[in-house]
C-alpha cells in the first residue's frame, strides 16, 4: 500500500484540517509529519468548530488510527490543554492516538528563548507564532534537544536541566525585558509530561513499514505552508521544518517510493499572517472584504492575516516543488460578489518580466501583473454539486486546472465538511 500526502501550497490556513476531516473515511492512518503547535487545523461539522493544533485532523473519526510523526516538535502544555477540550466528544486516546518517540520536545525555555529572540529583532522580527518552534528545531540540528521517548529513560531530568539552564544564558544575552516565572512555567510542564504519558509512545517509523506490509491507508498531514518551507519558502519569513512533499519522507521514516498521491490545497486567493514579502497583498476595499467575508484570522495567534489575489507564479511553484497530482481549491464562495478576479500570472522587476518565482520576492520593485476575470454574484455556499455552481466561477477553476496543469478535485464553498464539492473521486 502507498501513502498520499496532504499539504498546503500557500502560506499557510489554506483549510488543511477540513480536507483531512473529510478524506479521513479514505484512510486508516492520519500522520502529522512535521511543524508543531504553531499549526492550527480547523474543522467544522454538526455546528461546532474545533481547532486543532498537534493531534491529527483524523481524530474525530472512529475508525482512524492517528500519529504524531518523529518530524513534529510537541509542548507536552498545549498538548494537553487539546486533550482537555477534546474529552466531551468520547475519544479513545489510547487506542486512537499514537505518539513518536522520536518527537521532539519543546520546553518552556523554547518558548521564552523564542519571545526573547522575537523581541531583540525590534522592526526586523519575522513574525513567529512564539510558541517555541524555532528554538526546539534549533537544538534538534544541534543534537541537544529532548525527544519524547528520553522521559522514558532514567536521568531525563539532568538532561532537561542543562538544556534550560543553557536557554536562560542565551536569554539572558540576548539583553531583553522579558519577564517570566519559570518556576511556574516548569510546573505546569512537568504535570503535562505525567499527562503525556498517558498517551502511547511508538517507534513510528517502524509502525508505519509494519502497517504499510498490512495494506493499510496512510495520508500524512502536513501542517503550514510550501511557501514557510525552510528550504524553498519565503526565507527568512518562513517557518522551521520543511512544510513540502520531502518533509513527509523524513518526518514519518516514509520511503520516497512509497508515496502515490499528494494532495495540495490552496484559497481561491492568497493570505498571509505576520511577517514577510507578499506580492499581490491588497491595501483596498477587495482585500478588507476578503478579511471580512472570510473571517480571516489565524487560528492559532487570533492575528489578522493580510489578504491578496492569488498569485498564481507562486501557486505554480510549490505545484513543482512537491509534485502535486491533485488539487483542492479552498475559499471560493468568499470570491462571490466581486464584479473582477484578478490573478497574477507572472512579475514585473526593474522592466523584467519574471514568469518563475525568483530567489527573492522581497523588494518593493517587484509588482505582480493581472489577468481579469469576470466575477459571480450568486452565493455558492449552499450549492452542493458542480452543474450548479456559476458559469464564471467554473470557468475560474477551469483557467487554474489549465494553467497548473493539474486536476483541481475538490472545491470547497464554506467551512462545514457539508460545504465540499467533490468534482473527481480521491483514492
Amino acid at each position: 500500500m502507498k501513502v498520499d500526502l496532504l499539504l498546503g501550497l500557500q502560506w499557510g490556513d489554506e483549510g488543511k484540517g477540513k480536507i483531512v476531516d473529510v478524506l479521513t473515511k479514505n484512510y486508516d492512518i492520519i500522520a502529522r509529519f512535521q511543524g508543531g503547535p504553531n499549526a492550527g487545523h480547523t474543522l467544522e461539522f454538526d455546528g461546532i468548530k474545533h481547532v486543532l493544533h498537534t493531534i491529527p485532523s483524523g481524530i474525530f473519526h472512529k475508525n482512524s488510527i492517528n500519529l504524531i510523526g518523529n518530524g513534529v516538535v510537541i509542548d507536552p502544555v498545549i498538548f494537553q490543554k487539546e486533550i482537555k477540550k477534546l474529552e466531551p466528544f468520547d475519544i479513545d486516546f489510547k487506542s486512537k492516538l499514537f505518539v513518536s518517540r522520536k518527537a521532539h520536545l519543546i520546553l518552556p525555555t523554547h518558548r521564552l528563548l523564542d519571545a526573547a529572540s522575537e523581541l531583540s529583532k525590534g522592526k526586523s522580527k519575522i513574525g513567529s507564532t512564539l510558541k517555541g518552534i524555532g528554538p526546539t528545531y534549533m537544538d534538534k540540528t544541534g543534537r541537544n534537544g529532548i525527544r519524547v521517548g528520553d522521559i522514558e529513560l532514567e536521568g531525563w531530568l539532568d538532561k532537561y536541566r542543562k538544556l534550560a539552564n543553557k536557554h536562560e544564558i542565551l536569554i539572558k544575552n540576548l539583553d531583553v525585558d522579558l519577564q517570566y516565572n519559570l518556576n511556574e512555567l516548569e510546573n505546569d510542564f512537568f504535570g503535562a509530561i505525567e499527562k503525556l504519558k498517558n498517551i502511547p509512545f511508538i517507534d513510528s517509523e517502524n509502525f508505519i513499514f509494519n502497517e504499510l506490509d498490512k495494506n493499510k491507508s496512510i495520508l500524512a498531514e502536513g501542517a503550514q505552508g510550501s511557501l514557510l518551507d525552510i528550504d524553498f519558502g519565503t526565507y527568512p519569513f518562513v517557518t522551521s521544518s520543511n512544510t513540502t512533499a520531502a518533509g513527509a519522507c523524513t518526518g514519518l521514516g516514509v520511503p520516497p517510493n512509497k508515496i502515490k498521491d499528494v494532495f495540495g490545497i490552496f484559497k481561491a486567493y492568497t493570505t498571509r499572517v505576520g511577517s514577510g514579502p507578499f506580492p499581490t497583498e491588497l491595501f483596498d476595499k477587495d482585500g478588507e472584504r476578503m478579511a471580512k467575508v472570510g473571517n480571516e484570522f489565524g487560528a492559532t495567534t487570533g492575528r489578522p492575516r493580510r489578504c491578496g489575489w492569488l498569485d498564481l507564479v507562486a501557486l505554480k511553484y510549490a505545484v513543482k516543488v512537491n509534485g502535486v497530482t491533485s488539487l483542492m481549491m479552498m475559499k471560493g464562495d468568499v470570491l462571490s460578489g466581486f464584479k473582477k478576479i484578478k490573478v497574477c500570472t507572472e512579475y514585473e522587476h526593474n522592466g523584467k518580466t519574471l514568469k518563475q518565482f525568483p530567489f527573492s520576492v522581497n523588494d518593493i520593485a517587484l509588482k505582480p501583473k493581472y489577468t481579469e476575470f469576470n466575477g459571480w454574484k450568486e452565493d455558492i455556499s449552499k450549492i452542493n454539486n458542480e452543474a450548479s455552481l456559476p458559469k464564471t466561477f467554473l470557468d475560474y477553476v477551469k483557467y487554474l486546472e489549465k494553467e497548473l496543469n493539474v486536476p483541481i478535485s475538490i472545491i470547497s464553498v464554506g467551512p462545514d465538511r457539508t460545504q465540499t464539492i467533490i468534482r473527481q473521486k480521491i483514492n
